[in-house]
C-alpha cells in the first residue's frame, strides 16, 4: 500500500468518525419539523390532520388542572385495628401491675388511649399536612373496600398522643417504676397511607380531568397559513408532532429519523472531501492540516447542536464567524468560506427559521472573511465583531419584516444574543493561539511578532553580523514586494527573509558583507571554504530550533539555497585542478529545494540582492542583466522545479526585483568638494541689509 492510498484511507476514516459524532449530536426526527410560536401567525403551509388527533389541554392549562386536582385530592388510608387493640391490652396489663397508681389514673389512661386510637393516630407526614391545612379530610378504606371520608381535626401524631397521655400523670406518681412503663411502647400510627390505592385513584382523577375535549378528525384542517397560533391550536400542533414522531420515526425497530440525519451530514461531508481533494490538493495531502479541518468541523458542529438542544434560540449566541476567521488565518479565503457553509447547513437542521438562519450566517461569514484577510492586530477582530453585529441586526430586522410585515413582531431580545455572539467572537485570538500550539500552525499574528527586529535572535544578528543584518533587511523588502505582486503570503516571506541567514552569527567573518578588508578564505582550500559557508544553513536550523521558531520559518532557512552550489568556490576548485572532474557534492547545499512559493521568492531575492550588491556600477541595465542571469540560472539548475510557482510569477518577480533594486543601488551623483562658497564682506552684508529707498 503506497503512501497516497494510506493517506486517503486515514482521511476517509476521520470523515466517518466526524459523521458519527455530528449525527449523534443532532436532534431526532420530529423535534424540528415545524417552525411556529404561540400567539404568532402560522407561516408554514396549511396543516391537515393525517389521522384523528385528540384536542388536549395546552401545557399551561394542563399544569393548572393537575395542580388543582392534587391540591384537592383526598388520600386513602387503612385502619389497623388489630395493632391498636393489642396496644390497649398491653397497657392495661402494665398498669394493673402498678398498684401504686390510683385506680382513677389507670382508668383515665386506658380510656384516653382507646379514644386516641378510635380517632386515629397518623404518621408524621400526615400530621404535618393536617397542621398546614392541606389534609382537612382523608379517606378511610374499610374492610368492605368502601372508602369513607372523615375529618382530621381529632387525629393526632404519635408525639401528640404521647403528650396527651403524659399530661394525665401531671402531679401524680411517675411511671418510671418499678415496674417501669414506657408510653412509647403502646403508641403507633393505626391509620396507614395506602399508596397503591391513592396513586391509582389520583391517576384516575387526573386522566378524567385532563381528558381531551374533542377530536380533530382525519382530513380536517388543523390551521391555515396566516392564522394566529392560539393556545388551543398550539396544543393541537404539539399533539400532532408527538403522534407523528411516535408513528413515523420508528418502523420495525429502525430509527429512520436518525438515518435521514446521517444521510444529510454524510452528503455535506462528502462535498467537503471532494472539494479538498480536487480544489485544495496541497492541503489534502497534508495529514496534519486535514486532521485539523475535520476535527474542527466535527467538534464545532457537535458543540453547536448540543448547546442548541438546551434552548433553540441559543444558536444565535454561538459565533459561527469563528469558523471562517480561524480557517482564513491558517489557510485561504475560499477554503474557509466553503467549510463555513458546510457547518452552517448542518447546523441549520436545528434552527427554528432555517432560511433566515442560513442567510444571516452566510452574510456573517462573508463579512468575517473580507475583514480578516490578514489578521495582524487585535483591533481587526473588534472591528470585524462590530461589523458582524451590524449585519446580524440589519438582516434579522429585514427578514422579520419579510415574514411578519410589521416591526411589532421583531424580537428585540435577539439583539442581546447577537451582542453576546460578537463579544465571544472578539476573543478569537485565544483559539488561534491554542490551534497554533496543538497543530503546529503559524498565524499571521505570530509572523508579525517574529518580524519585530527587537527579537533576541535578530538583535544578535544585528550586533554580530551588521552586514548580514542589512542584507536580510533588503531581502525582506524586495521579497515582500514580490510576494504582494504574485499573491503569496507577504508576512511569511518577510519573516522568513529576516531569519534565513541567522546561521551566519557563528562565523560572521567568513561572509563578504561582514568582512572589513581581511578575507579568511584566502588561507583556506576551496572545499574548506565551501563547507564553512554551507554550514550556515545547518547552524541556522540549530538556532531556529533553540529559539523555537515556527516550522515554516525553519523550512525557509533550510530551503533558501535549495540544492544549489557555492559557485565561487567550485570555480576556484576547477581552476586549481583543470585536468580533473571536480565532485560537486562538497560544494552543494543540503537542500531541499524550495517547496512553497514563499521559499522560492526568498531564494531568488537572496541571490539577486547579493549579486547586485557586487556590481561596481549598478546601472539599470546592469541590474536588469544580473537579475535575469541569477534567476534564469536557478531555473536552469532546477531549483524552482518543486515550488508551486509559474513562469508568469517568475517574470513578475523579476520586474519587482529590478524596480526595487534600482531604487536601492542606483548610481548617485558626485558632490565636488573643491568649491568654496563665497563669503560676503561686511560692506556687502551692510548693502544687503540696507533698506530700499
Amino acid at each position: 500500500m503506497n503512501n497516497a492510498v494510506r493517506h486517503n484511507i486515514i482521511v476517509l476514516l476521520m470523515l466517518i468518525g466526524a459523521i458519527i459524532v455530528i449525527s449523534m449530536a443532532l436532534p431526532r426526527q420530529g423535534d424540528i419539523q415545524l417552525n411556529y410560536s404561540e400567539g404568532k401567525p402560522w407561516l408554514n403551509p396549511m396543516l391537515t390532520a393525517p389521522f384523528d388527533i385528540p384536542i388536549e389541554h395546552g401545557q399551561a392549562a394542563a399544569q393548572r388542572i393537575t395542580d388543582s386536582v392534587k391540591t384537592h385530592f383526598v388520600k386513602i388510608y387503612r385502619k389497623d385495628a388489630t395493632q391498636s387493640n393489642q396496644h390497649v391490652r398491653q397497657l392495661v396489663q402494665a398498669l394493673n401491675a402498678r398498684h401504686d397508681l390510683p385506680l382513677r389514673v389507670r382508668q383515665n389512661m386506658i380510656n384516653t388511649l382507646t379514644r386516641l386510637y378510635e380517632n386515629g393516630i397518623v404518621d408524621n407526614n400526615t400530621a404535618d399536612e393536617i397542621e398546614a391545612g392541606k389534609a382537612e379530610h382523608i379517606r378511610i378504606l374499610g374492610s368492605d373496600n368502601v372508602a369513607q371520608v372523615v375529618p382530621t381535626d381529632e387525629m393526632h401524631s404519635v408525639k401528640q398522643a404521647y403528650e396527651i397521655l403524659d399530661s394525665i400523670l401531671t402531679g401524680g406518681v411517675p411511671l418510671s417504676g418499678p415496674p417501669s412503663i414506657s408510653l412509647n411502647d403502646y403508641l403507633a400510627p393505626n391509620l396507614i397511607l395506602d399508596t397503591q390505592e391513592t396513586d391509582k385513584l389520583l391517576n384516575d382523577a387526573l386522566n378524567t380531568a385532563l381528558a381531551p375535549t374533542g377530536i380533530v378528525q382525519t382530513g380536517e384542517a388543523i390551521i391555515f397559513t396566516g392564522n394566529i397560533v392560539t393556545p388551543q391550536k398550539y396544543a393541537i400542533i404539539q399533539t400532532y408532532e408527538r403522534m407523528m414522531k411516535e408513528k413515523n420515526s420508528r418502523v420495525k425497530g429502525r430509527d429512520y429519523g436518525l438515518i435521514g440525519q446521517i444521510a444529510i451530514v454524510t452528503i455535506l461531508m462528502i462535498a467537503f472531501y471532494v472539494f479538498m481533494r480536487l480544489m485544495r490538493k496541497r492541503v489534502f495531502v497534508n495529514l496534519r492540516r486535514m486532521t485539523f479541518l475535520i476535527t474542527f468541523v466535527a467538534l464545532f458542529t457537535a458543540a453547536v447542536l448540543l448547546i442548541s438542544s438546551l434552548r433553540i434560540n441559543y444558536i444565535y449566541i454561538i459565533p459561527f464567524a469563528l469558523v471562517p476567521i480561524i480557517i482564513t488565518t491558517f489557510f485561504d479565503a475560499r477554503t474557509s468560506f466553503f467549510i463555513h457553509m458546510v457547518v452552517v447547513l448542518i447546523c441549520s437542521l436545528v434552527a427554528r427559521e432555517q432560511a433566515e438562519f442560513i442567510i444571516m450566517q452566510f452574510l456573517a461569514g462573508d463579512i468575517a472573511i473580507v475583514s480578516i484577510q490578514e489578521l495582524t492586530r487585535r483591533s481587526q477582530l473588534v472591528r470585524c465583531a462590530a461589523l458582524i453585529f451590524f449585519v446580524y441586526s440589519l438582516s434579522f430586522v429585514a427578514l422579520t419584516l419579510v415574514r411578519e410585515g410589521t416591526f411589532d413582531s421583531v424580537g428585540w431580545h435577539y439583539f442581546l444574543y447577537f451582542a453576546i455572539n460578537c463579544v465571544v467572537l472578539s476573543f478569537a485570538y485565544v483559539l488561534i493561539f491554542i490551534v497554533e500550539k496543538i497543530f503546529g500552525f503559524t498565524s499571521t499574528v505570530t509572523l508579525v511578532e517574529l518580524s519585530d527586529i527587537n527579537n533576541p535572535v535578530l538583535r544578535a544578528l544585528s550586533e554580530n553580523c551588521p552586514g548580514t543584518f542589512q542584507h536580510v533587511l533588503q531581502v525582506a523588502n524586495i521579497a515582500s514586494e514580490a510576494a504582494v505582486k504574485v499573491g503569496a503570503n507577504t508576512q511569511l516571506v518577510r519573516a522568513g527573509a529576516l531569519y534565513h541567514d541567522i546561521g551566519k552569527i557563528d562565523n560572521p567573518a567568513f561572509f563578504t558583507e561582514n568582512q572589513g578588508g581581511v578575507n579568511p578564505h584566502d588561507s583556506l582550500a576551496p572545499e574548506q571554504s565551501a563547507r564553512i559557508v554551507i554550514q550556515h544553513v545547518t547552524d541556522g536550523l540549530r538556532r531556529a530550533e533553540k529559539a523555537r521558531l515556527p516550522q515554516v520559518i525553519r523550512d525557509i532557512i533550510a530551503q533558501h539555497h535549495g540544492k544549489g552550489i557555492t559557485r565561487f568556490f567550485y570555480a576556484q576548485a576547477c581552476k586549481a585542478h583543470p585536468d580533473e572532474v571536480i565532485d560537486k557534492s562538497p560544494y552543494s547545499y543540503p537542500g531541499p529545494n524550495p517547496q512553497t512559493r514563499e521559499a522560492a521568492i526568498l531564494m531568488m531575492a537572496d541571490a539577486c540582492e547579493a549579486a547586485v550588491r557586487s556590481i561596481p556600477d549598478p546601472t539599470e541595465k546592469a541590474i536588469t542583466a544580473m537579475v535575469e542571469k541569477v534567476i534564469d540560472g536557478q531555473v536552469a539548475d532546477g531549483l524552482l522545479r518543486e515550488a508551486p510557482i509559474s513562469f508568469r510569477d517568475v517574470e513578475q518577480v523579476k520586474q519587482v526585483f529590478v524596480e526595487r533594486l534600482k531604487s536601492i543601488y542606483h548610481t548617485r551623483i558626485s558632490y565636488p568638494d573643491d568649491i568654496q562658497p563665497l563669503m560676503a564682506t561686511p560692506k556687502t552684508e551692510a548693502g544687503a541689509n540696507a533698506k530700499l529707498p
